[in-house]
């Protein structure tokens, strides 16, 4: 492979990224962490935002998990947060608040695995070391014409064995492994091989092929699970402003900490006859004029790795109560998962026009009368 032209490239025609301005082994974690399932022109915004308001190791290790869950909120895949305060204590801990500075030892803490631990320690420090991603393994897949299929363990190892050889003088290898990974992630896409602008073009195998793009080896698809939800957002109106009712989810698991909304209707809703619009019509106990009680947010689904979600959502009206958070605070404080973001637009959507419509004196009403139900049941 020709290093010095992969260099020589890479240094002309590298993305100007944040955390490549210093090598500062601490925002080269988070960038890597972040950019695992998420591509880098979007993560930007998060990465500043994390690292301005954590500073060091130590401010990660001593957030709160609230806080520290709604400052990842719209990157997904939130056991990578946690693992990383998990890991900052070690550092803290074990480490006198810095990263340890080989791949083995950065292997060690909690959600590195080998090719991050590989990434900090070359591009940190200098290792000597392979750090084996997506991109690396489909440059290497087409300059080499490997046609292993690298989704194996065994196969994957024999390639971090056979690239361990390849690799230059320890100078060159923060540079290097920036530069296989911008390679991978600009000239040798997974469906487009720009072979005319790639710098190691003449030593590759690859580019002699009429299809480079048969390489690597793709993935199986993962049979993905569908599960139907209903999604309530019940909102009220109190002290000028709308609240919404929210309940946090269990700390394992999917979206573990999260707050989502309801998957039923409050149970009073349950206990009242309703007219084909959805609306209350019991004479006994309310107007059947009134118009306020549901609103249909349509569906919407939501793709995971292994399953995915599809949604009915309604909005409804019900009095303030235990369990209820204002706006403000949901969009400061509270972390909602992205797989609701479009249900829960719709919703705000419509409380804001019905502020707009002057609506606001009938729902306080109807409000005020749905309490004083609910206090007689």
């Amino acid at each position: 492979m020709d290093i010095q032209g992969l260099l020589n490239w890479y240094n002309k025609e590298k993305r100007d990224l944040p955390f490549r301005h210093e090598k500062n082994p601490y925002h080269i974690w988070v960038s890597e962490i972040m950019s695992q399932q998420t591509r880098i022109e979007a993560m930007i915004p998060y990465y500043n935002r994390f690292v301005a308001r954590y500073k060091t190791i130590t401010d990660l290790a001593n957030s709160q998990d609230e806080e520290l869950t709604k400052l990842w909120q719209g990157l997904g895949y939130y056991a990578r947060v946690r693992n990383m305060k998990k890991a900052a204590n070690v550092c803290v801990e074990q480490y006198e608040g810095q990263l340890p500075k080989t791949k083995q030892e950065l292997k060690k803490l909690p959600g590195i695995g080998d090719y991050t631990a590989g990434a900090i320690a070359s591009i940190a420090y200098n290792e000597r070391c392979t750090a084996i991603d997506g991109n690396v393994i489909r440059v290497a897949s087409r300059y080499y014409w490997l046609e292993q299929d690298f989704n194996n363990p065994k196969n994957k190892r024999e390639l971090d064995a056979f690239l361990q050889t390849k690799l230059p003088e320890e100078q060159y290898m923060s540079d290097f492994t920036q530069a296989m990974m911008e390679l991978g992630a600009r000239v040798c896409t997974p469906k487009v091989a720009r072979c005319s602008s790639c710098p190691i073009r003449s030593s590759c195998i690859g580019a002699t092929k009429e299809n480079p793009c048969v390489l690597p080896v793709a993935k199986k698809k993962l049979e993905q699970k569908i599960e139907e939800k209903i999604v309530c957002i019940v909102a009220g109106w109190k002290d000028g402003q709308w609240w919404i009712h929210l309940n946090q989810r269990a700390h394992q698991g999917l979206l573990a900490g999260m707050y989502e909304f309801d998957e039923s209707f409050p149970s009073f809703l349950h206990k009242q006859k309703t007219d084909s619009h959805g609306l209350i019509c019991d004479q006994n106990t309310m107007d059947d004029q009134t118009v306020f009680q549901r609103f249909d947010l349509d569906q919407d689904e939501f793709v995971f790795t292994h399953k995915i979600w599809k949604m009915k959502a309604e909005l409804v009206l019900y009095p303030v109560g235990d369990g209820f958070s204002s706006i403000e605070e949901i969009k400061n404080e509270k972390a909602i998962p992205t797989a609701y973001e479009k249900l829960y637009q719709r919703a705000l959507a419509l409380l804001q026009k019905m502020e707009q419509d002057g609506q606001m004196g009938a729902i306080e009403e109807y409000l005020s009368k749905l309490s004083s139900i609910n206090r007689k049941g």
